[in-house]
């Protein structure tokens, strides 16, 4: 046992409320078989839940028994992973059904074809073990500039986004697994991304994004997940996961949600430099949250925050009855949602694929043979991406076809170029770009290309662009939607 994981025995609390402390930590670890010591002791001592990732999987039958390890350490742990669809996962070694994301979703825009791709996922969590997802996205993509939401969004309507939120809550509450609408009050109207710095939405009360939130309450969703985004029309000086006037004023009284309200990752940017994880637990919890999410792999990271707790609760700083109420959600929750069903139905495995077809409406190109360019961002650090391109999919339905993956910033993007135009010949040139807006250099390629080479189709892999074929995600079925038009397979 570490240091930092004894309690002095002068100051030692009671074992129901060290229990009640321990239910409020959600904790992320490494490893794919083995369970860390450190982590069996959380466990031991009421630990609430643990959050997976992509280190934490290896297929569908180690994740299985991964799980069942875990809950034979605990039976009322909480299993929870990310799991909102289209590129954005972690089970794609898994086998995890292919989906589009939530944007093309809303293009379609059809609750039951929604519902099938929710059950798909819901029911691949089942069969895994795993019962909570921290999903669906209740954001609205209101910002053209916004740099994490936008296709995670189902759109730009409230009343669009509010009505998939509905088909999604109840198709995975009908599998048994806990949903988790966020990012509680909305991330979408800002203009920074959470993971990196503070973000704030300045814009007033009568103009906030709360529209879809009161939409997953009514569905009955049972979790919301906070947003360390400052709303200053709320709380001029904290952030929404650290503020008693959002999660106790706004969401406890005025929305009267009584669900488990659980905190982003506490190591983001936004709350990790402003005010130290440990810090951070402790205010969230003191705010209002019922759990907080330390999603790295470091399990001293958790072991501080929770340390921070404890020490809070012996020093008064942090009131016994607020830690007895969120572990009393919790424990609620976990009443539920824990153990996973023993009989799990089929799901619509083409669903996923009909969903990213629709979402791409124009009459087929035809460009076989096309020499194929597509650029696209890095990956998100915290956010899985499963290696997807669109060239990869055109060419399992063209072979005659070539291209250029690009995935971040070239070095030289005008050699590059050069390079492109030479390598492609007298082949029809397909450029795509994603969320050309935010990234400059996937402009100034594309329109290079464009200038140099007329009668370049088009294509958009992230929010839509003017003149563009438009997938509106990039998840491996909207890929391969675009590449069955740009085949004329379809």
């Amino acid at each position: 046992m570490t240091p930092t994981e004894r309690q002095p025995v002068r100051t030692a609390l009671p074992v129901d409320l060290d229990e009640a402390a321990h239910r409020c930590l959600v904790a992320g670890f490494e490893g794919t078989t083995a369970v860390p010591d450190t982590l069996k002791r959380l466990i031991d001592r009421g630990l609430g839940g643990v959050i997976l990732f992509t280190r934490n999987v290896r297929d569908a039958e180690q994740v299985r028994r991964l799980t069942d390890t875990l809950r034979a350490l605990r039976p009322d742990l909480l299993v929870a992973i990310d799991n909102e669809g289209g590129g954005i996962g972690h089970l794609v070694a898994a086998g995890a059904p292919e989906v589009p994301g939530s944007y093309a979703l809303g293009v379609v825009d059809d609750p039951d074809l929604t519902a099938r791709c929710a059950d798909a996922l819901a029911g691949h969590l089942a069969t895994l073990g795993i019962t909570a997802s921290y999903a669906p996205v209740a954001d609205i993509q209101r910002e053209a500039g916004n740099p994490i939401v936008r296709t995670r969004a189902f759109g730009t309507e409230p009343e669009l986004v509010s009505r998939h939120l509905g088909a999604w809550i109840a198709a995975t509450e009908a599998r048994g697994i806990a949903s988790c609408a966020k990012h509680f009050p909305g991330h979408g109207g800002t203009l920074t991304d959470s993971h990196h710095e503070l973000a704030v939405d300045p814009r007033p009360y009568d103009e906030l994004d709360l529209g879809p939130f009161r939409a997953a309450i009514a569905a009955g969703v049972p979790m919301l997940m906070s947003a360390h985004v400052v709303f200053p029309a709320l709380d001029p000086n904290r952030p929404a996961t650290l503020s008693r006037r959002v999660l106790g004023d706004l969401l406890r009284h005025e929305l009267d949600f009584d669900g488990v309200l659980v905190s982003d990752a506490l190591e983001m940017k936004s709350i990790a430099d402003l005010y130290g994880e440990a810090a951070g637990a402790r205010i969230a919890l003191a705010a209002g949250a019922d759990q907080v999410i330390v999603a790295v792999a470091d399990l001293a990271v958790s072991l501080e925050c929770r340390d921070a707790v404890l020490e809070a609760l012996r020093d008064g700083v942090l009131g016994e009855e607020r830690v007895r109420e969120a572990a009393g959600r919790v424990q609620r929750l976990v009443e539920r949602y824990a153990t996973p069903a023993d009989e799990i139905a089929v799901w619509d495995e083409g669903a996923g694929l009909e969903a990213a077809r629709r979402a791409v409406r124009v009459p087929p190109v035809g460009v076989r043979g096309a020499h194929v360019v597509d650029l696209f961002p890095a990956p998100h650090p915290a956010l899985n991406w499963g290696g997807e391109d669109l060239l990869t999919e055109v060419l399992a339905i063209d072979p005659t076809a070539t291209g250029t993956a690009v995935a971040g910033e070239p070095a030289d993007p005008a050699a590059l170029v050069d390079v492109i135009l030479a390598k492609a010949g007298e082949a029809p040139l397909v450029v795509a770009t994603s969320d050309a807006g935010l990234y400059p250099w996937q402009a100034r390629m594309r329109d290079e290309l464009v200038a140099r080479r007329p009668g370049v189709v088009r294509v958009a892999t992230g929010l839509p662009e003017e003149g563009a074929l438009c997938s509106y995600g990039r998840g491996r079925v909207n890929l391969r939607a675009l590449a069955e038009v740009l085949g004329g397979a379809r």
